[in-house]
């Protein structure tokens, strides 16, 4: 007999989004259960028995569990619509009839790596603090920062009301008027990199991420994207 599943577990396990992203989906009413809308978080269905369906269409489960590195462009939204109608970063993937999301977000003006899949408890997993996932970017910054900036950012600094975790920062070149650094956090605040130089008043003027732990963007052309496999995976947490 089949068990009960909460049902931001049972859309996260077909693929649809992260556990996260699935509450999301379910509070904003786009997901029904037995022709039913639902916006309770605790609600339970039974696999096979109840038909659930988000936006419309139907949910299925057992779709082969695929992931994707991306190098993201400029210009593309980490979301899977848009009311703006701004491209949308799964239509990059054009090989590949599984029902994709990213894991994370990358903003409109920032490009590098991004992780797709359908495979929700991974994206669970990458995105809990608790894992401590490492992500590198490499931050274009007005100025020339003193050492004794950067090491307050390393230790942590006040933002929105809590202190960010350490983390770690390299320069990596420069010129009269700007800076490249290399900066490694764990974890996910929205627009916290962009945030974390503001505050010591050196804006950031592009950014890049190259890094998700040691599963690196490598030299990937910008748009393009390779198949990640086990061996990649286990990457993402060393």
């Amino acid at each position: 007999m089949t068990r009960p599943l909460r049902l931001h577990k049972f859309l996260a396990q077909c693929g649809i989004a992260s556990r996260r992203k699935a509450e999301e989906l379910i509070a904003s009413g786009q997901v029904s259960v037995d022709g039913e809308v639902v916006r309770e978080m605790g609600t339970s269905i039974v696999p096979g028995r109840n038909v659930v369906t988000c936006g419309g269409i139907p949910v299925t489960e057992s779709e082969p569990l695929v992931y994707y590195l991306l190098n993201k462009p400029k210009g593309y939204v980490t979301t899977l619509s848009d009311p703006q109608n701004r491209p949308i970063v799964t239509s990059l993937i054009k090989d590949c009839q599984a029902r994709l999301f990213p894991v994370g977000r990358l903003d409109f003006d920032t490009e590098g790596a991004l992780i797709l899949t359908n495979d929700g408890d991974l994206a669970q997993k990458i995105q809990h603090p608790s894992h401590e996932t490492r992500k590198t970017y490499e931050a274009r910054i007005k100025g020339r920062p003193t050492r004794e900036k950067l090491t307050s950012l390393e230790r942590g600094i006040m933002l929105d009301g809590r202190m960010t975790s350490p983390s770690r920062v390299t320069v990596l070149g420069g010129h009269a008027d700007h800076t490249l650094v290399s900066i490694t956090i764990h974890e996910g605040r929205k627009h916290q990199v962009k945030k974390m130089f503001a505050a010591i008043g050196h804006p950031v003027v592009s950014l890049r991420r190259t890094a998700y732990g040691r599963l690196e963007l490598g030299n990937l052309p910008t748009g393009s994207y390779r198949r990640l496999y086990p061996v990649d995976l286990k990457k993402l947490f060393l």
